[in-house]
């Protein structure tokens, strides 16, 4: 009910805006009136589209008005949330250059600010918000600018200036809503700093503090990571399988399993590792999980007939699972490194079959390279395209993909094709090594290149 009122609240402003637009000059102030109440109204109800073209149209007719100033600031505000960040950050700055300025104090600025950051150009948005958070006096928007300069600063890797943004946030304005979040963040830069000790005794507080929080996964997840950085390594395992078992679709469940793995890898204690191979392998009923983490221990003691044992029941018994196309590709890749090109190759097609875009086309490039090494290149060819067609793969692995793609028709002889892969490769492939052998590959292809005919159609020879 409440979306059908928004949209005929929309509707009506509209009709309000076009019977605006015919008034006399009589109403003309009349219409200004209109033409921002309908503005207002529409940016309220989040028609922004709507917003934008009304409030742009009394800036357009009324520039003069006194309110110019406040539509200019929410024109801003409409073009931002459409995603229109060049003109929002334009509005911004006109705003800023109206006397006075419209808005709450440093209003302007801090949308100015939000704005670079979207834009990524983060060195230009935590100048601006710098300016905000030293405004004097304060501006009723400075808990939001700390919040935002923290995650500035870890932009650019200022971990330390990052810590001190959080730490004066939760000090100043304890009661911000922002503030559990900054204490995840600050946990996050004290374990990146090397002050794990610090960040357990944070985080160890947050579930009391916050027991209703969304943040309560993240903060379990960050206390075991400062645990074992902080040397208490069987405690924050535990608590890392502990955190993958009860949040198995957290988007940090994956994380946790992986460093639990590695911490454990790491202790090099090979009979713990194998008796907890074991036990992963004999769990009831099984999971996923538990026989991707047991493959994984083998691999870590080079035992691949375990793991040959743990990742083919993960495939037959959970087909459909990411973690089955996961296995699958760092098996293709261990066994494509024992030139174990037959398995590699089928191994990446189970793999190419992933729900998981960066799986998939991982496995598309192995399959790929492998057919390459097995002197099948109609096979590869068709590999690498789809690799290379694979939405969200990684730029150096697509150039990889294209690489191999100008491979496989230079192999069969198809020559202008070859080059025009290898040309685009050598231009923009950020892998300054994988260029250089592209250009070498282009030369080499160039030669087999007949120039096409001449306009005119008769030959030059008498």
């Amino acid at each position: 009910m409440a979306y059908h009122f928004r949209a005929y609240s929309g509707l009506l402003l509209a009709a309000l805006a076009v019977a605006a637009s015919f008034a006399g000059p009589a109403q003309a102030l009349d219409e200004a009136d209109r033409l921002l109440l309908v503005g207002e109204k529409a940016y309220e109800d989040g028609l922004y589209p709507l917003s934008r073209r009304v409030l742009e149209r009394f800036l357009e007719r009324f520039p003069g008005d006194r309110r110019a100033g406040d539509a200019m600031l929410l024109v801003g505000r409409a073009r931002l949330s459409q995603g229109s960040l060049d003109a929002a950050l334009d509005a911004f700055r006109k705003a800023e250059g109206f006397t006075p300025v419209p808005g709450k104090p440093e209003e302007a600025r801090f949308w100015e600010a939000e704005t670079l950051y979207r834009m990524k150009r983060f060195t230009d948005a935590r100048a601006a918000y710098a300016r905000v958070v030293s405004a004097e006096p304060a501006s009723p928007l400075l808990p939001d600018a700390l919040y935002s300069l923290g995650f500035a600063d870890l932009e650019l890797k200022r971990r330390d200036a990052a810590a001190a943004d959080f730490r004066r946030l939760i000090k100043e304005f304890p009661d911000h809503e922002t503030v559990p979040s900054a204490s995840i963040q600050i946990a996050r830069a004290l374990i990146e700093t090397k002050h794990p000790d610090e960040a357990v005794t944070l985080l160890e507080a947050f579930p009391t503090k916050y027991p209703e929080h969304r943040l309560v996964p993240d903060a379990r997840y960050y206390l075991a990571r400062a645990k074992i950085a902080a040397g208490n390594t069987e405690e924050g395992l535990a608590q890392l399988r502990a955190f993958a078992r009860t949040y198995p679709n957290h988007e940090l469940a994956s994380s946790a399993r992986r460093a639990a793995l590695d911490s454990q890898l790491k202790s090099g204690k090979k009979k713990e590792i194998a008796d907890e191979y074991a036990t992963l392998m004999a769990q009831k009923p099984p999971t996923p999980e538990a026989l991707y983490d047991a493959g994984a221990l083998a691999a870590g003691i080079d035992r691949p007939k375990d793991v040959e044992a743990a990742w083919g029941r993960l495939r037959k018994e959970f087909p459909d699972h990411a973690l089955a196309g996961r296995a699958s590709l760092e098996q293709a890749q261990a066994v494509f490194a024992k030139n174990n090109f037959k398995d590699a190759a089928a191994l990446g097609r189970v793999a190419a079959k992933s729900t998981e875009d960066a799986v998939r086309g991982e496995g598309f490039l192995i399959v790929g390279e492998s057919e390459m090494k097995l002197r099948r290149p109609a096979s590869a060819l068709t590999a690498f395209q789809a690799a290379a067609d694979t939405r969200g793969l990684e730029p150096a692995l697509r150039y990889r993909a294209l690489a191999g793609t100008g491979l496989a028709y230079e192999e069969q002889k198809q020559w202008t094709q070859a080059a025009k892969y290898y040309d685009e490769v050598a231009e923009k492939s950020p892998d300054k090594t994988l260029a250089a052998w592209a250009r070498t590959r282009k030369t080499a292809v160039a030669a087999n290149i007949k120039p096409a005919p001449k306009a005119g159609g008769k030959s030059e020879k008498r």
